[in-house]
């Protein structure tokens, strides 16, 4: 089928409007949240109900077509982008909130709801759902889903993975299959713990049930600034270690405040502060208040200049506007953003940092931390220019070596962003060749043809068979 008849037969099942041609229209479909990869898709369906959904995917199952699967586009990996003759299909019009079970603390919902969307109709019932990325006002819970996202509360509730219990998915071939269960316990091998996070490569989640978790009795979120990193490292370290559990513990460096202040996001931070720690602690009332004393003494005793403690729902919400805005806020710093994450052990915050901080200087860029430090996952920040083409190599170059220290701490190439086309090239350096291999056969499973999202996490010389398109075989990490 050529593509003419491919785009007509795609219309004939969701629409003349539901199918994106022109140049023009695929422009918004080129990049995901990091701007530094540019593929606009050859054409773009969007199913508007899951039966138009399964009918789409077994036409291209006929025809042997290769697609890629988009929620709302604010990945950071790279890992939606469609080349060569891939078709999007965008799940953004799948948005509905199918049940809610409040006595078993269950939603069911199709991929394209947006994560908070769904936050906001579990709380009449006291309940919410606790993977929260900084992106959760406008990512999707098939997005979470495909990429095991985390957010700042992760740190004592848990990825994506820990509260899913059932997917019904889209395999490439057309087949629905239905992964885990309600009950929230399955036998045999654990398939939907593999398809959580394998960035729409092994199918397309058609709906998924989530658990719910209560919402915390009480919650005290504190601001505790620092006048260097080290410091704020150091109190981390001290506050995991005294067996307390916070809800989050989130670190920013100065340059990100700074950024953060003169935005519209503005929290209060203290501009001058090199650091500061967000850090929420949440439970019974009996009790929480002496964790909030004995978690300010633990800053102070590492050099905090003050702790603060939000008075109301009101400041609260300001600082975590603060914090989860950020990465909106660095388009002060300069027109284009290299966004990474890497995951250390926590102990190495303060020597990992230090190096980082080195490499900026060799390079001659600014690295502006913003990360989940109570799990180790970084995310350094570099703001550059690319139309600069000296500028552009030599952040690339910092960029590499950031990663690779990272690695040589005990640490990983990612803890949430996941692999897409962005992380490519570090994958061997945490993976041997048999591992890599394995993971290739493994998609196999779900894909033989690896027609969906071809081109991602593994690299393609990797994998010891390989019969994808020519197109997608070409499909390797581009340098920004």
């Amino acid at each position: 089928m050529n593509r003419d008849a491919l785009v007509a037969a795609l219309r004939e099942i969701v629409g003349a409007r539901g199918v994106l041609t022109r140049p023009s229209e695929l422009l918004a479909y080129s990049a995901d949240g990091l701007p530094t990869y540019r593929k606009v898709p050859p054409l773009a369906v969007f199913p508007g109900s899951r039966e138009e959904l399964i009918r789409v995917v077994r036409l291209l199952a006929a025809e042997h077509h290769p697609f890629v699967p988009r929620g709302a586009g604010t990945g950071l990996s790279a890992g939606a982008l469609a080349e060569g003759d891939a078709v999007v299909i965008g799940l953004n019009r799948l948005t509905q909130i199918l049940s809610i079970d409040p006595v078993n603390r269950l939603a069911v919902v199709e991929p394209g709801a947006v994560n908070l969307t769904l936050t906001r109709a579990a709380t009449p019932y006291g309940l919410h759902y606790a993977p929260d990325p900084s992106s959760q006002s406008a990512c999707t819970i098939g997005g979470n889903v495909a990429e095991n996202s985390g957010g700042p509360h992760c740190l004592k509730y848990g990825v994506t993975l820990n509260h899913v219990v059932a997917i019904t998915a889209i395999l490439a071939s057309g087949e629905l299959v239905t992964l885990g269960n309600a009950a929230g316990e399955s036998e045999g091998y654990d398939l939907l713990g593999a398809f959580i996070g394998s960035e729409g490569c092994f199918g397309i989640a058609v709906d998924v049930t989530v658990r719910l978790t209560p919402n915390p009795e009480a919650v005290r979120t504190m601001l505790a600034d620092f006048t260097s990193i080290e410091a704020g490292a150091r109190a981390t370290s001290a506050i995991i270690a005294s067996g307390i559990v916070p809800a989050a513990l989130e670190m920013m460096d100065g340059p990100t405040i700074r950024a953060v202040e003169a935005s519209i996001y503005a929290a209060g931070y203290p501009a001058d502060a090199d650091a500061v720690l967000l850090i929420e602690l949440d439970g019974l009332a009996a009790g929480l208040d002496a964790d909030v004393r004995l978690v300010e003494r633990l800053c102070r005793d590492a050099g905090a200049r003050d702790v603060r403690i939000a008075r109301d729902e009101a400041e609260r919400a300001r600082l975590w506007q603060g914090r989860k805005k950020a990465f909106g806020a660095m388009g002060r710093v300069a027109p284009d953003l290299v966004v990474q994450d890497a995951v250390i052990p926590r102990t190495r915050l303060p020597d990992v940092l230090r190096t980082i901080h080195a490499i900026a200087e060799r390079w001659g860029i600014q690295v502006c931390n913003v990360f989940h430090a109570g799990d180790g996952n970084l995310h350094p920040n570099i703001g550059f220019d690319s139309r600069n083409a000296d500028e552009a190599d030599r952040v690339h170059h910092a960029m590499r070596e950031i990663m690779r220290a990272c690695v040589e701490a005990g640490g990983t190439i990612t803890g949430e962003h996941g692999v897409g086309l962005d992380k490519l090239e570090y994958m061997p350096l945490i993976f041997s060749p048999d591992s890599l291999d394995a993971q290739c056969r493994l998609r196999t499973v779900f894909d033989p043809e690896r027609r969906a999202n071809p081109g991602k996490v593994v690299p393609v010389h990797a994998c010891r068979e390989w019969t994808m398109a020519p197109a997608a075989r070409a499909s390797r990490v581009e340098v920004a």
